[in-house]
């Protein structure tokens, strides 16, 4: 079971639950978040949809060890949605998300606070947008999603250096609103959804649209530019390095790359 899902006053709990691998995201946890967000879009019991993570991480972003087998594989097996059809979900979604980061956040782990309508974050959580680290471009429009909620300066840090960023670093930026003790975290996050949940639905969704409809084309935009990037970049002498350094347990060494990379 990948995922944990519970309701309790018209607010729909999903917790991400592979904790042995850190919440990290394969095919099959990408299929079944984009389907939960999917029914809860549509279920008229729900009003505010709650992410969270199972363990002592949010989630450790796209499962490296499955990437590297997708790059190297083109037979390997597709989920029916995958990371395209979970943005889908994301961008579509036209309740309040609230998301508690539990723990370590990576990659999408960290890029879904760009969706966030509340976000909330453990005083023990670290994100870190591994990008860079990884030789392969940003994802999930946080290209224009972390400008816009962090500012230039930021958003250029986290996307850039692939460095871990604090809870406290996290608040200063604006990535999430508030920073709680790890046993107060998803009860803070809950009183906060339910406040919400509180409201007509209706209404709920019509703020919600009026506030993302402006940045619909400037999301599709810059989500074509990070795929065709991405697409460019992996499987690329800087991304193989990357994937082989972590299947081996190293730390990557970029310096010996062709010109250029």
């Amino acid at each position: 079971m990948t995922l944990i899902v519970s309701d309790a006053n018209r607010v729909r709990t999903i917790l991400l639950n592979r904790p042995e691998a850190l919440n990290a995201f394969n095919e099959e946890l990408y299929d079944a978040t984009a389907d939960a967000l999917l029914e809860a879009a549509q279920d008229p019991s729900v009003a505010v949809v709650l992410i969270s993570g199972n363990g002592r991480a949010f989630s450790a972003g796209t499962d490296l060890l499955e990437m590297h087998r997708i790059a190297t594989d083109p037979d390997f097996p597709r989920g029916k949605h995958g990371f395209i059809g979970l943005l889908d979900a994301l961008v579509d979604f036209p309740k309040p998300l609230v998301v508690a980061v539990n723990g370590l956040g990576l990659g999408i782990g960290a890029t879904i606070l760009g969706f966030a309508d509340l976000a909330f974050m453990s005083t023990q959580a670290r994100l870190k947008c591994p990008f860079t680290s990884l030789g392969v471009a940003p994802e999930a429009a946080s290209s224009y999603l972390f400008p816009a909620l962090v500012g230039r300066q930021n958003a250029a840090w986290a996307l850039l250096s692939a460095e871990w960023i604090g809870a406290a670093e996290a608040q200063a930026m604006g990535l999430v609103l508030r920073v709680c003790e790890p046993d107060d975290l998803l009860p803070v996050a809950r009183q906060h959804a339910e406040v919400l949940a509180s409201r007509p639905i209706s209404s709920l969704i019509a703020v919600k649209r009026t506030m993302t409809e402006p940045h619909r084309e400037a999301i599709r935009a810059a989500r074509d530019r990070e795929n065709a990037a991405f697409a460019e970049l992996m499987g690329g002498p800087a991304n193989l390095e990357a994937l082989a350094a972590f299947a081996e347990g190293r730390q990557p060494d970029f310096t010996q790359l062709p010109a250029g990379w």
